[in-house]
């Protein structure tokens, strides 16, 4: 394996094969890992441990630029050393544009690794770990609350929404005390957009047109609607008469199953301080007392009625359902921190499957569902900083974000402060040439990310998004431009 000694090698050229383990078999992959001066120790760190375990051979290439990240393709192509026998060259995630120069240098494939050195253990090992991820049986009903008060466009966009974010079912809420007459021309257009479609009605006079115009699904039944429920043609789900006793329920099952009506069973979950324990407590015993029967849990009552954000919650009830074969849940969108439970409860249903199936913890596996907190910060050294700032030898900012503080680095230049205004008066104190007002501007929205992302524990990484889980919105690169880039001196 060629491997660096530790000592820098000259500048261009990749490091001697005087490793102990360089007569490893020529069989491994070998990777190439072009990086520059400043990234060389930590690169190599990082290497050391990750290779034996993936495992590979790996060289590395310390070409003679101070900032790896600002190297383009036809630079590296230049001045690229590969050796003999490389499978494959990876260059910084940072590396922007066409590969194929590096590519046709060095006689094998190009890779952009990670933008940050220290995700390299991810990069190689996470997708061998979560191989096979992603299946799921818990059917997802989206309701559409208060759907006779939409116009027909307004049902089927909503729907369409719904659908796009995980929505296997969508169920039309209907408005109690009232009955909708225009329910069967509204499920006719969505079945004729694609959709299942399920009815939330007590009330016959609705359920019925809906039915003859293609719902597949009735929600609910009881003592009060179960005898004309024979005549549907559809599933149902039965439910207690008395959540609170389970009054009711065994006779509605008796009578459905009796006259061969396909069914499913919600024992009713109920909102916190109002029996939510004992709710739960009615889903395991149900569960006992109904084995093989197919059960169904609304989920809305938490969520909805809970100050919380909604994607913990969904995680851990479809867990609870996952292991109680609990293979359908019912949920709304409607208050606001609550507004992505479909999307949610899709992740949440691949995550706990996973759990339960592969019988590991579901940990690590899902960073899509971390969504307020950061999932795995990595923080650099204490002296990280105080070197950055002697290497450099630009005037360009650099912003971080860890250590309990804001740091700020150029050219023999650190600042730090936790308070992104003390930063800024520092850097003014300083009387820098290079602040106009675009720069200024542009610092003080970096400033304001990194302060959010101190808050939280979140990763800070200038000019990208901050990563919010599946809802990250994506930003289009407003750095100002850098001083051009250059090598410390000539090939």
């Amino acid at each position: 394996m060629a491997v660096g000694s530790g000592h820098s090698p000259r500048p261009g050229r990749f490091s001697s094969p005087d490793s102990p383990i360089a007569s490893s078999s020529a069989a491994v992959t070998h990777y190439h890992f072009i990086t520059g001066r400043l990234a060389e120790h930590a690169l190599r760190q990082v290497l050391a441990a990750l290779a034996p375990s993936v495992p590979f051979d790996y060289s590395v290439e310390v070409l003679n630029i101070t900032v790896a990240a600002l190297m383009t393709p036809a630079w590296i192509a230049a001045r690229l050393h590969c050796p003999a026998g490389a499978d494959k060259v990876f260059v910084p995630g940072y590396c922007a544009g066409d590969l194929a120069p590096i590519a046709a240098a060095a006689c094998c494939s190009v890779e952009r690794g990670p933008r940050d050195l220290r995700r390299l253990p991810q990069f190689f090992g996470r997708p061998v770990a979560n191989s096979g991820y992603g299946g799921y049986d818990i059917e997802i009903l989206a309701e559409i609350n208060h759907a006779p008060s939409l116009s027909r466009e307004q049902l089927l966009q909503s729907a369409a929404e719904l659908r796009a974010a995980g929505a296997d079912w969508i169920d039309l809420g209907c408005t109690p005390g009232s009955i909708w007459s225009e329910v069967g021309d509204a499920v006719r257009a969505l079945r004729g957009a694609g959709h299942r479609v399920s009815i939330d009605s007590l009330q016959p006079a609705e359920i019925e047109p809906a039915v003859q115009a293609g719902a597949e699904l009735v929600l609910s039944v009881n003592g009060s609607n179960r005898e004309r429920a024979a005549d549907w043609g559809c599933e149902v789900v039965a439910i207690p008469d008395d959540p609170h006793t389970l009054a009711g329920l065994d006779e509605t099952v008796d009578f459905l199953a009796s006259a061969g009506v396909r069914l499913r069973i919600d024992p009713i979950l109920e909102p916190i301080g109002f029996g939510f324990a004992a709710s739960l407590g009615r889903y395991l015993a149900v569960r006992q007392r109904y084995p093989d029967v197919e059960m169904l849990m609304g989920i809305g009552n938490l969520t909805e009625l809970t100050d919380a954000d909604s994607a913990a919650i969904n995680v851990l009830l479809l867990g609870f359902c996952q292991e109680q074969g609990i293979r359908s849940v019912l949920t709304t969108q409607v208050i606001p921190w609550a507004k992505t439970s479909v999307r949610e409860c899709d992740l949440a249903r691949r995550l706990v499957f996973h759990a339960v199936q592969q019988q590991v913890l579901p940990k690590r596996l899902e960073p899509r569902l971390v969504l307020l907190r950061g999932a795995e910060p990595l923080p650099h050294e204490a002296d990280y900083f105080s070197n950055l700032a002697a290497q450099i030898t630009d005037h360009n900012y650099r912003l971080f974000a860890e250590q309990s503080a804001l740091h700020l680095v150029a050219a023999g230049l650190h600042l730090q402060d936790r308070d992104p205004f003390a930063l800024f008066a520092q850097l003014l104190a300083t009387h820098p040439r290079n602040l106009d007002l675009g720069h200024a501007f542009y610092l003080g929205f970096e400033l304001a990310k990194a302060t959010t992302a101190l808050t939280l524990d979140k990763e800070y990484r200038q000019d990208e998004a901050l990563d919010w889980g599946f809802l990250t919105a994506e930003e289009k690169l407003h750095r100002l431009p850098r001083t051009p880039a250059a090598p410390d001196s000539k090939p």
